[in-house]
């Protein structure tokens, strides 16, 4: 089940405009439209445009989608894999000129080492958890060259828990950190099982990265509680 990858081919090669919907334990009805995957530089966000300036050597592009960061880097003669595990979205990338697109999960992936891996579009949410965001960034050096940044975006979502007067309430019921989100993602008739998504605040994102051997530092901010952290290797 594909649904986003279905999206992404069937705005590129169909022309079809018709909107992703996302729902989750928090919300509900919200809608992607695929064009926000075909986006170019100025269309980006300001975080977006950060993370790509500050891309160096060579790039691994994690989730790349219809390769939208990954173009925008060929054209400034960077070395960049694109990583994605939608069959439906490697073909796109193919038909728009991604010269190394790769289909495959950035967790079995293995074999070469990176300057740069850049997860965007809270791409670190793949992580699903914070033990999961800990798995992640372990299994990561091991793709890192010598001096090799990890670049993504995330939100603290503790604004969701916000009263009118301001204050803050946390369900607890759930017994685990806010920012671990329960998705499903729907698009015509095909709906995904319901998949963990994570978001991090900074402080929970820093620790994490600090007990597994990185650096971090936040060299974005944006405007809706999200951010671009840098982390590096200690």
């Amino acid at each position: 089940m594909d649904p986003i990858g279905q999206a992404i081919y069937n705005f590129h090669f169909h022309h079809d405009p018709e909107f992703l919907r996302v729902d989750t334990n928090y919300t509900e009805d919200e809608e992607i439209d695929p064009a926000a995957f075909f986006r170019s530089l100025g269309e980006m966000s300001a975080l977006e445009q950060a993370a790509i300036g500050l891309c160096r050597g060579h790039v691994l592009d994690v989730g790349a989608g219809a390769g939208c960061h990954a173009l925008e880097l060929q054209d400034r003669q960077m070395d960049i894999v694109a990583l994605e595990k939608s069959e439906l979205a490697i073909q796109v990338m193919k038909d728009r000129g991604v010269l190394h697109p790769v289909l495959g999960d950035i967790y079995h992936y293995q074999g070469e080492t990176f300057d740069t891996i850049l997860l965007l579009m809270n791409g670190i949410g793949i992580a699903g958890t914070l033990e999961g965001y800990g798995r992640l960034l372990d299994h990561l050096k091991g793709l890192l060259a010598p001096g090799g940044q990890i670049l993504f975006d995330s939100s603290d979502i503790a604004y969701l828990f916000e009263e009118e007067d301001g204050s803050q309430w946390i369900d607890l019921a759930n017994d685990r950190y806010y920012g671990e989100m329960d998705y499903t993602v729907t698009y015509k008739e095909k709906i995904t099982t319901t998949f963990p998504w994570l978001y991090l605040d900074r402080e929970t994102l820093e620790k994490i990265a600090e007990e597994n051997g990185y650096v971090t530092e936040f060299p974005a901010e944006g405007d809706d509680n999200n951010f671009l952290a840098r982390l590096t290797r200690v």
